[in-house]
């Protein structure tokens, strides 16, 4: 699709919007208006699962998705050292303890070889492990069917945290928030779907996961919200942000292909200059949704340097790793060495789907 036509389809979708927007407001149905209640439908069929629960925001889609499972003190989580701060915050919250495993190089996921090892090493402690929180880092899906594998193995639970990954999928169409016993994603406006504020949600094709999970985002609510049955949260998705949802929902497909070209656009551009991300599309493995499009190169803090001299923004995701995060500090877990590289190394470039060749070329010209 050329540029003038996405653009054409950006002023077309921005007018949805307003026009969504103004609705919910009239309505004045704010706070889980039908839009709500839409929204999860439309979210649950593309997806492929049963249920879709919106909440306030991906952090407490993790909790309320830790809460539902049971998972409290005395608990242990294996989640990858190499992710935002809030994949780990989630588990520490709700009381349990997050044990940090490192990821592969190439893909940035989490490593199911180190995975088996910190499991077998926190048996051994006499600790009790209870589940693997996976990260589609980047808006590549992780290798589900290994996790799975392991997770059974085990006597693990498995919770997808999709934050980065709606859009992407698996082997035969498998859609990312669609693995494990509960998937969880946010719609923080950065994200693949974003919205115009925070808004997340959940996925699970468990009847009682999701009975629970509609508890308990409303302060744990019974038969209405003044029966209070178990404690919850108070994190629910407003009615103006499904109804933009809703909108960019429709268009959301298109998007998704329009990132893609600008990911084999760099590719191409880059390939040889840098390490470019790995997606083995080619294989029918999987497929990217692009949050982020993240390179690595040893003269990344030069790279980026260059990068702002010229007005073109760029970013790490992440300086430091979860074992080195100063409120995990007193936990004494070691540094896992590859997360540690890529937090030296990694650098994201500007990434959107309608990104002009010029624009993408002025990039990779100065890397």
């Amino acid at each position: 699709m050329q540029f003038r036509d996405l653009h054409r389809q950006y002023e077309a979708m921005k007018a949805e919007m307003d026009e969504a927007l103004l609705g919910a407001a009239r309505s004045g149905a704010y706070i889980m208006g039908p839009q709500v209640a839409e929204l999860e439908q439309q979210l649950a069929a593309y997806v492929g699962v049963k249920h879709c629960i919106t909440c306030a925001n991906g952090t407490d889609a993790l909790r309320l998705a830790l809460m539902a499972l049971g998972i409290g003190p005395g608990d242990t989580v294996f989640v990858p050292d190499f992710t935002f701060f809030a994949t780990a915050e989630a588990v520490a919250m709700v009381g349990a303890t997050p044990i940090f495993v490192d990821v592969d190089k190439d893909t940035f996921n989490i490593d199911d070889n180190d995975l088996c090892i910190k499991i077998r090493d926190n048996q051994n402690k006499g600790l009790a492990p209870r589940a693997v929180i996976a990260v589609d880092l980047f808006g590549r899906p992780a290798d589900y069917d290994s996790l799975q594998e392991v997770c059974e193995e085990y006597g693990l639970l498995l919770v997808e945290d999709g934050a980065q990954g709606f859009g992407g999928f698996l082997y035969d169409d498998r859609k990312n928030c669609s693995f494990g016993d509960i998937s969880t994603t946010s719609f923080f406006p950065a994200k693949p779907l974003g919205c115009y504020g925070d808004g997340g949600a959940l996925f699970t094709n468990n009847d009682d996961y999701a009975a629970m999970l509609r508890s308990l985002r409303v302060h744990g609510k019974g038969t209405d919200k003044y029966d209070n049955v178990r404690l919850g949260l108070n994190s629910r998705l407003d009615t103006l942000q499904a109804a933009v949802l809703q909108v960019k929902l429709r268009h959301f497909d298109e998007e998704l292909a329009a990132v893609n070209r600008v990911a084999d656009k760099y590719n191409c551009l880059l390939q040889g200059k840098v390490k470019t991300p790995k997606v083995p599309v080619e294989m029918g493995w999987c497929t990217s949704s692009w949050a982020q499009y993240t390179i690595q190169a040893d003269n990344r803090d030069e790279i980026q340097a260059r990068l702002k001299a010229a007005g073109i923004p760029s970013m790490v995701y992440y300086p430091r790793t979860m074992s080195r995060q100063t409120a995990f500090a007193h936990l004494g877990q070691q540094p896992c060495p590859i997360a540690d590289r890529l937090s030296q190394t990694v650098l994201s470039l500007p990434m959107h789907p309608y990104m002009t060749d010029e624009e993408i070329e002025t990039v990779a010209s100065l890397i």
